[in-house]
C-alpha cells in the first residue's frame, strides 16, 4: 500500500514473509518540488528480537541515493531476518537546497506467514490521566491467523518507581481463524507518575508480539 508523508511517498513490499532470511523492497518517490541529495536511507525494526534489518549483503542497514529529483522514484532492497512479526519504519537523512533534511516514515507491520495469532490494539479504558486509588482496565485485541491452541496473553505494568508487576496471565484455548477476541486486566495506581502497560502474546515460550500504552496517575 502506497503511503505519503511529505515530501515522500513510500511503499514496503512484501509485508508478509516466512521465517528466516528474506528480502523486502522499499519504494520511495519524491512528491515535493525540490531535489533531495546525498540520501542516507535506513530501515529500522521496532522489535529486534523478532526481526533484524541487515540492508544488503555488502552494505549495513543503510543505503545511499546520490539524488532524488521531483517525481523521481527509487527502489531499495533490504535483507531482514525474522523469527516473528514486527513493526518497521524508514528514515532518510539528506540535503535539500544545501541544508540537512530529516524524514521518518510511519510504522509498517511485517507479518510472519505461519504465525498463529497477532496482538492488535492495546487500550487503557480511561483518560490519559487518572488518579491514585482509581482502578482502571486495559484491553488487548487478539486476532486468529492460523488454527491455534496454547496461546497465552500476559499483562504487565511498570510503575513510576521502576517495578514491573504482572497483572494477569490468560490462557487462550481456541481462537478461530480470522476472528478477534478481547481480553482485559485491571490494576490500581498507588503512586504518582507515569505507568507503562504491556501486553505480551506467547505461543508456548515464544513471544509473538507485544503492545504498550502509557498513562499518568496523580493525586486526587
Amino acid at each position: 500500500m502506497l503511503r505519503y508523508k511529505y515530501p515522500i511517498a513510500y511503499e514496503l513490499n512484501p509485508t508478509e514473509i516466512e521465517k528466516g532470511t528474506n528480502w523486502v523492497t522499499l519504494k520511495l518517490k519524491n512528491t515535493g518540488s525540490k531535489t533531495l541529495k546525498d540520501l542516507d536511507v535506513q530501515l529500522h525494526s521496532l522489535d529486534t528480537y523478532n526481526l533484524s534489518v541487515y540492508g544488503t549483503w555488502w552494505f549495513g542497514a543503510g543505503q545511499h541515493i546520490t539524488e532524488l529529483g521531483p517525481d523521481k522514484e527509487k527502489e531499495l532492497a533490504f535483507r531482514v531476518n525474522a523469527i516473528g512479526s514486527a513493526n518497521v519504519y524508514a528514515t532518510i537523512k539528506a540535503r535539500k537546497e544545501g541544508k540537512y533534511f530529516w524524514w521518518e516514515s510511519g510504522w509498517a507491520h511485517i507479518l510472519i506467514s505461519e504465525q498463529k495469532a497477532a496482538i492488535g490494539h492495546l487500550l487503557v479504558l480511561s483518560n490519559p490521566y487518572t488518579t491514585i486509588g482509581k482502578t482502571i482496565s486495559a484491553e488487548a485485541t487478539i486476532k486468529g491467523l492460523q488454527k491455534s491452541t496454547g496461546l497465552k496473553l500476559e499483562f504487565w505494568v511498570e510503575t513510576p518507581s521502576g517495578k514491573s508487576e504482572q497483572q494477569a496471565a490468560i490462557d487462550i484455548k481456541d481462537l478461530p481463524v480470522g476472528e478477534e477476541a478481547r481480553y482485559s486486566a485491571e490494576f490500581t495506581p498507588k503512586e504518582t507518575g507515569f505507568y507503562t502497560i504491556y501486553a505480551y502474546l506467547y505461543d508456548g515460550w515464544r513471544r509473538l508480539g507485544y503492545e504498550t500504552e502509557t498513562i499518568y496517575a496523580r493525586k486526587q
